[in-house]
């Protein structure tokens, strides 16, 4: 967003006075206090009656400490609307002084469901990264907790080059690497080696891309620096050729070899973080599938793949299918796939397809309870007024004539709201899952708005599961919006000034 000072700029009121001469603007203070807060506590407002209503929802959680050296925490929420449309709000980007202990952290979350009136029974999933004390915190709520995709598969890679055998294949990835960073930090901090880059890819016939520095808390980002240096190898080799001081940068082809070997391992699979970083579709239940794909296809050994393209793929598979083999874990996957028209039960084992049914039905039989409770609750007609003489006595209405079909109408029939039963409920799912399902490109929700009426208690379910996310990117991205608010000249904004601004950034 724009910093308020803004409006004192000269250039500003010069270009608002062409605009519109009559304009008066006002100063920098009543935007900061009348304006800013006016229009965060309608927008907090708008936000809160959306969130008030809603039965099932999910949430994305992270700490992050800016620039000016001061810890926040970010709550995001995600949920289903009436409508069937996926929505994500930015809850609170909150100042966290507090230590960041599993049992602080923990508070901080109830204190801020307690603040937007939300209800621990109904929140479904919290998606985090894989820090120990989100960990900690969430086994202290006792809430479910779902670890990001991307932070386990950025895991995973780590944890298979450091697991790389023998020693000297280990050190060679790591030289390769070394001499990536090299070469790129050469032509960043030199405009004379831009320049000629730039010459050197057009004689070439190579696309006109600026090399790719590798940022440690992005997401793939060292595998898009390989990539793109990969790409543009023959342009950047023969303009360090060309200077005899950084001739010593050029890359070996043993360094070539194992770049192009890693290449070959990651390359694909940063496409699928992408994918499943979104907020307004449905991700959770491909990851199921993605993982399936992973095994048989992505990750699977191939002709012509190096010993060291195959080491990699293997360690990646190993940690990722170990850590995704939590019996919690797979239970609120497979719950998710089920509910998704695209894939129901396509990449469940055998041995857990009824088993999933099962809870699923339990599951549903218990959403149904209070829902008929409340409806017999709210059809139960009040007291008349000749029994309670504390009532007002209503004034005398005309006495309708009976038409002639309530002669005929049952006892009970129209006022009573049976729950529906475990044989029903087992029915309405074995139709669903019987059902033709979509194409695997299908919005999964709009699915659900044209099929509700046919399926109604699974419906609920599927609203229920759909809405978490399948990574943490939301509070990322909340953090993103952050750091753009505090800047160097903008370092000294207080912690209730930057959580308006970054609410409203993320929530108009």
């Amino acid at each position: 967003m724009t910093p308020v000072y803004t409006v004192e700029k000269s250039s500003f009121r010069d270009l608002v006075k062409v605009l519109d001469p009559r304009y008066v603007m006002p100063s920098r203070k009543h935007f900061s206090k009348v304006e800013l807060p006016r229009l965060y506590n309608a927008c907090r407002a708008e936000v809160e009656k959306d969130v008030r209503s809603v039965v099932h929802y999910a949430l994305t959680t992270d700490l992050w400490t800016s620039r000016a050296a001061q810890p926040y925490m970010s709550v995001t929420i995600h949920y289903i609307s009436k409508d069937w449309i996926l929505r994500a709000r930015c809850l609170q980007t909150a100042y966290f002084p507090d230590d960041h202990t599993g049992a602080m952290i923990a508070q901080g979350l109830r204190d801020a469901l307690e603040t937007w009136g939300l209800q621990e029974c109904h929140l479904v999933c919290v998606t985090t990264d894989n820090a120990t004390n989100n960990i900690s915190a969430m086994e202290l709520n006792e809430w479910e907790r779902l670890q990001c995709f991307g932070h386990r598969l950025q895991l995973a890679i780590e944890n298979a080059l450091k697991a790389l055998t023998p020693a000297s294949t280990k050190q060679a990835v790591e030289r390769a690497v070394g001499v990536c960073k090299k070469v790129v930090s050469a032509f960043s901090n030199s405009w004379k080696r831009k320049r000629d880059l730039a010459k050197a890819q057009a004689v070439l016939g190579l696309p006109p891309h600026q090399l790719i520095t590798e940022t440690p808390t992005r997401w793939g980002s060292r595998q898009q620096m390989i990539e793109r240096f990969l790409e543009q190898e023959k342009a950047l080799s023969q303009v360090l050729l060309a200077d005899k001081k950084a001739r010593h940068l050029v890359p070996s082809w043993q360094d070539m070899v194992v770049l192009e070997s890693l290449n070959t391992a990651l390359g694909p699979l940063f496409e699928f973080i992408d994918a499943l970083s979104g907020e307004k579709y449905v991700s959770v239940s491909f990851l199921k599938p993605v993982l399936h794909l992973f095994n048989n296809e992505i990750l699977s050994q191939k002709d012509g793949d190096t010993e060291l393209t195959k080491a990699i793929k293997e360690g990646i598979l190993k940690y990722l299918n170990e850590k995704y083999d939590d019996h919690t874990t797979n239970n609120l996957l497979d719950m998710a796939t089920l509910v998704d028209p695209r894939f129901k039960t396509a990449y469940m084992k055998e041995e857990r397809v009824e088993f999933i049914k099962m809870r699923a039905a339990a599951e549903l039989v218990d959403m149904a309870a209070p829902e008929s409770a409340q409806t017999e609750a709210a059809s139960i007609s009040p007291p008349a007024a000749e029994d309670n003489p504390e009532l007002p006595c209503p004034h005398p209405t005309k006495k309708t004539k009976k038409s002639l079909g309530s002669y005929f109408k049952k006892a009970g029939q129209g006022t009573t709201h049976s729950q529906p039963s475990r044989a029903s409920i087992e029915l309405e799912l074995s139709m669903y899952l019987q059902a033709p399902g979509p194409d695997s490109e299908t919005d999964p929700l709009e699915w659900w708005r044209q099929h509700e009426l046919s399926f109604p208690s699974v419906a609920r379910l599927a609203k229920k599961y759909l809405s978490i996310p399948a990574t943490s990117s939301s509070s990322e991205r909340a953090f993103s919006a952050s750091g753009n608010i505090i800047t160097c000249k903008r370092s000294c904004l207080k912690p209730n000034t930057v959580d308006q601004l970054v609410f409203l950034a993320l929530n108009l």
